[in-house]
Formats: structure tokens, sequence, C-alpha cells
């Protein structure tokens, strides 16, 4: 069976272990982690409650700061780990991890210097955390949460809001359900005036978290005693509450120890009219042992779900880990490789964009389908085939000597004017399917998981598949140039021996010297050029998309990073290295997961070693 303290020191290692890593709750933290999962004991009180009195006497250590008013401004975590007997006692701060402390009164005054580091010398407050751990044979494991002491008046030198915010610093802690509340009340004062236990009322109204502590005992007046509280008669608990006689001013101006003062409050306790029938249940050493008996079985019984949390936030640290990837190897042979499979993970993930996959490529076939058609039918040939034009170009075309049947050169410059007129839309097409696919390599490197982390290589591809692109788009240009070229340099004689020929009035089709210089004449050339252009502009419409793809397209999919490979393959290890120089954000990023997934996986062996032993 698992023993108290292998329980409880087990709570104390992983929390230590969270305190350390920076994966710890507190005022600022608002995150679910293991040590908010973890249960702890918070010491809240009014000031000049006595809280720093218990807390010393539970440690049986002086190494608090003392004065009158605000004395505590930050919280202090305490965690105390039992050692072996004969061992030597000692304090380590969070803030200064590798000096160890053997003069407590050391510990006093680094506790009042790091509050001032962060606070000045005022009387403010801050919720930024001490962490403190003492190891010695004399403690009992626990971790105690000391906050600042409730007040109802701020005094000089502190804001109006300091009321309000002690209060809510202090809700914090206490409102998370795994923190158990040693409310301190002094014995002097009516308890229904006790700023704790207001406070633990409102947050644990079942009182099942809250044990109470009454201070000062001898401290009352004469003839009068707390038996009524002591025994819950005034204000029931679910738990005992417990009395404690601290120091006095005399015994520590003469600089009684803790072992002494301990004496001292038992024979306090066992000598008392009042309250020696409760003896064995009074002091700051049973107080210990109580909150560490109820420690161990709220860890018990909290084991189960701790344990759940802690897989489910393996997986999802072992997830985040996949996903920052690997550290980078630093031979340049694995350098390269981790190069060619990232920028082979970036092809995979265009490739799918292209062939529909993933969303986007099907931007390339809207090009083909609306905005080519579109932008032939926009083409001005209504002007360029107006009477008034083909009468120009004909008459141009024929010089000083009038055509004789039908005007030939006259149709060819119509044509080849008309025929120009296709060389903007086809060269925007290209343009606009090279838009599609450069919008496609920035989305691509974007959701290339693997490439995130490395930011100088992405811009390295982007760069190359830029320049790749602007290859590709300058061969489509060519091509659809081509294209319109070939329409122009060789006109479809079949289609104009298959034009009905024109007639003459009388009927004699070998005269048409009567109707050669009319608008009708006129009008049936624009109306031959136009059904001819026409047929034209179906076949461009045809024949760019062929062209645009079989330059651009095709050949993204298929070489897109050709050169780079051949540029990357002549690198050698230290500029292969810059290519793989990762965000330093990022870089931390992963420091920090890999050590909370250790510290879980710790926290996991641990729990599961005490569990078997349960």
């Amino acid at each position: 069976m698992a023993t108290m303290e292998s329980l409880i020191g087990m709570v104390n290692r992983i929390q230590r272990a969270c305190t350390v890593l920076g994966d710890h709750g507190g005022a600022d933290s608002a995150l679910p982690t293991l040590w908010e999962a973890l249960p702890s004991v918070a010491v809240v009180g009014g000031q000049s409650s006595g809280k720093s009195s218990v807390l010393e006497s539970i440690v049986g250590r002086d190494f608090l700061p003392r004065g009158s008013g605000i004395v505590t401004r930050r919280p202090l975590v305490l965690q105390l780990q039992k050692t072996e007997d004969g061992q030597p006692e000692y304090a380590e701060f969070l803030h200064l991890p590798k000096r160890k402390f053997t003069d407590f009164s050391l510990v006093r005054k680094e506790i009042s210097d790091d509050t001032e580091r962060l606070t000045g010398r005022t009387k403010q407050i801050s919720p930024v955390p001490i962490h403190l751990s003492i190891f010695s044979p004399n403690v009992v494991n626990l971790t105690l949460i000391d906050l600042p002491g409730l007040t109802k008046v701020a005094v000089e030198g502190q804001p109006d809001s300091i009321v309000q915010d002690i209060e809510n610093m202090v809700r914090t802690y206490v409102e998370k359900p795994n923190c158990i509340i040693l409310a301190i009340s002094p014995a002097n004062q009516d308890i229904a005036t006790s700023d704790a236990i207001k406070l633990a009322r409102e947050v644990d109204p079942s009182g099942e978290r809250t044990f109470g502590v009454l201070t000062k005992l001898d401290l009352m007046d004469k003839g009068t005693n707390a038996l009524d509280v002591l025994e819950g008669r005034s204000y029931k608990l679910q738990h005992p509450w417990v009395g404690i006689v601290n120091r006095s001013q005399a015994d520590i101006n003469k600089n009684i120890d803790m072992i002494a003062a301990r004496h001292k409050e038992r024979e306090y306790f066992a000598t008392s009219p009042d309250y020696s029938h409760l003896a064995s249940k009074m002091g700051s050493e049973y107080l210990a042992k109580l909150l560490s008996k109820h420690l161990e079985s709220v860890i018990r019984a909290r084991i189960p779900s701790i344990t759940s949390l802690i897989s489910k936030t393996i997986d999802e640290l072992e997830s985040e880990m996949d996903h920052l990837g690997r550290p980078i190897a630093v031979d340049a042979g694995a350098q390269l490789y981790t190069i060619l499979e990232l920028c082979r993970a970036f092809e995979k993930i265009f490739k799918e964009h292209l062939d529909g996959g993933r969303p986007g490529g099907d931007r390339i076939y809207g090009v083909f389908d609306n905005q080519l058609p579109t932008a032939l039918k926009k083409l001005p040939f209504d002007r360029h085939l107006s009477v008034q034009n083909v009468r120009k170009i004909v008459s141009e075309a024929d010089g000083y000597q009038p055509h004789l049947i039908a005007p030939e050169q006259g149709y060819r410059r119509l044509i080849e004017g008309a025929l120009s007129y296709f060389r903007g839309p086809a060269e925007a097409s290209v343009d606009a399917v090279h838009l599609v696919l450069k919008e496609l390599v920035r989305k691509s490197i974007g959701e290339t998981q693997e490439l995130k982390r490395f930011p100088t290589l992405q811009s390295e591809i982007a760069a190359a598949s830029y320049q790749s692109l602007e290859r590709f788009r300058e061969d489509g240009k060519k091509t659809v140039a081509r294209l319109v070229d070939m329409e122009a340099s060789y006109l479809t004689v079949e289609f104009f021996r298959n034009l009905p020929q024109e007639v003459e009035k009388g009927g004699n089709p070998a005269n048409t010297t009567v109707d050669r210089y009319s608008e009708g004449h006129f009008r049936r050339i624009a109306s031959n050029v136009s059904s001819y252009i026409s047929m034209v502009s179906e076949t461009l419409r045809l024949t760019i998309p062929k062209a645009a793809v079989h330059c651009q397209v095709r050949e993204a999919k298929r070489s897109l990073l050709n050169l780079f490979y051949t540029q990357v393959g002549r690198k050698e290890g230290k500029q292969l290295g810059l290519l793989l120089d990762e965000d330093p954000a990022l870089m931390e990023r992963r420091v920090q997961c890999a050590k909370r997934l250790e510290l879980y996986k710790s926290a996991r062996d641990e729990i599961e070693a005490v569990s078997w032993a349960r």
C-alpha cells in the first residue's frame, strides 16, 4: 500500500517540476494545468491574523518577513519536502535555482528583496508568486500558498482599489476546486467578523475544502475561551477546528526557536483548564499532520481524474510535437534529404490543388470557360467591320487598280486586322492562369505543415516557384501568339470557295461592276469576314486553353522546382543549414513542448508507480 508520504511526496515532486518548467497556475494564469489538477493548501486570513506564524510553526523555522500592516505582498508558494533524518535543512528559490539557503534569516531577506524587486519599496501588491522549496526531516510533505492578508481599508501609500485587488487575488486561488482553504482567524476577535471565514463560505459553502484555524488563544481576555468555535457550535465546518498558540513578540525578540515554541504550545494546551480535553487535537504539529492526512485522501480520490488529464495532455503534446517537427540533423546529407522531403511535400499539395484533391485548380477552368469566351465576345469586330471601315480598307488595298472580281487583298487585310485583336484575350488568358498558379503556390506553401518551421526555405521555394512560373508564362504567351499568327499566315481557302457568289441584278454572275462600290457590296464583304472570324474565334477558344495547359499547368506539375533542386544540390553544409534556419519562436515553442511532454510522462510514471503500490 502506498504510504501517505509517498503519495504527498509524489505530488510535491510533480508540483516542483511544474514550477521549474512554468507549467503552474496562479493569479495570472487561467489555463488548466497539471499544477491545478493537484491539490494544494492556500492560507487565507486577515492582516495580523497570525498567518505567517502558523506557517512558521508548520515548517518549524523562522523564515517569513514580519512587520505591521501588509507584509505579504505577493503569493508565496511554499513546497515542503520531507528528507531523511540527519539530512541538513535548506531552502531553494525558483528564481535562484543554483543557490541553497541554510541560513533561514537569509530566506526572509530574499523574500523581502524579491518582493521589492517587483513592487518597489511601496505597499503595492503583485499577483506574481514567489516559489520557495524547503527540504527538511522536520516537515511533512505539503504545498502551502501564503496569500496577502485580507484588509478592509487602504492605508497611506496604497491605491483605493487595494482591498478589492487583494480579495480578487485570493479568490483566484481559493475558487479552484482542488484548493484546500486554511482559514486563519484570531481567537480574540468575534468569529462572525472573520475575513477568512467570510470568503471561505462564499467559495466553499459546503465547507468540504475549508479547515478553520484559531490563533492567539493565549491572548483572549481572562475568563473567556474559544470552545464554542473549536467545538463547532459557533460555526460548524466539515473538518474540526484547530487551535494554535504562536510565539509572542517577546519570544521572537528573545530568539526562542521553533522547537522550543512547539514544546511551549503543547504545554499550553495540556495544562489549560479550558482546552486540555482537546489537547491531542490542537497545535501546529497536529494541524500539519491533519492537513497531510486530508491531502492523502484527496490525492487518492483524484488519482483517476489526474491520470486522465495527464494522458489527454500527453496525447495533445505529442500531436503538437509532430506538428512542430523534430529537431534537424547537423550533417549535410541529412539536411539535403530533409530539404528534398519538404519540397516533395509542397509539390504534392500543389499538384492536389491542380488535380482537384484540394480547391483552387477549378479557377483555371474558370479562365477557359468564362473569362476567355467573354473576352472574345467583347472584341471590337463591329467597329472593324463597319461599312465605312470596310470601304476604306478595301479601297486602300486596291490602290490605283480597283479589284476586278473579288477584293482579295481587301479581304486579307480585313482578316489580318481582325485576327490581331485575338492577341489580347490570348495573352490575358495566359496571365490569368499564371496568377492562379502563383496563388496556388502561395496556398500550398502555407498548407505544407512541415514547412512552417522554416521561413527561409519557404521564401526560397516561393521565389524558385515564381521564377519557374514566369518562364512558363513566357512560353505560354509565345505559343498562343503563334496560334494567332498561324491563323493569319494561312487562311482557310475552302471557307471562301463555299461562299455564294455575288450576282448582278440581271442574273449574270460574271458582271459585278454595277454593285462593286455599293453599300450592299461592302456589307456582304463585312458579313463574309465576320463569318470567317467567328470560325477562327471558335478555333482559338478551343486551342488557347490547350496551349496554356501544355505550357503552364503541365510544366508546373512536372518541373516547378527542377532548377531549385539543381541549385540546392550544389550547396554546402553551411548553406543548407541556412535554408533550415527555423523561426526562433517556433524553436522555443518546441523546446517548451518537449519539456512539458517529459514532465507529464514523468508524472504519469510516478502516479502509476504509486497506484500499483496501493
